[in-house]
């Protein structure tokens, strides 16, 4: 199983966009607003991962399996 750079390169992409504008809107008195957009940010990044947990654990099936 390889990664794929241009995953990570997306995650860190989305992590820098969110900061951005979790910073944005904290200076423009947007707490909330600001919360919501971080937990936005970390529910694609967990769904991003999560394909690549259902992989690693089919990978560990197969390699276990006895024919």
């Amino acid at each position: 199983m390889v990664i794929d750079i241009g995953l990570i390169i997306k995650i860190a992409a989305i992590g820098i966009l969110v900061a951005i504008l979790n910073q944005l809107l904290i200076h423009s008195g947007r707490e909330e607003t600001a919360m919501m957009t971080t937990i936005a940010g970390l529910i694609v990044v967990l769904l991003m991962i999560i394909n690549l947990v259902n992989k690693l654990f089919t990978t560990v099936k197969t390699m276990f399996e006895i024919y």
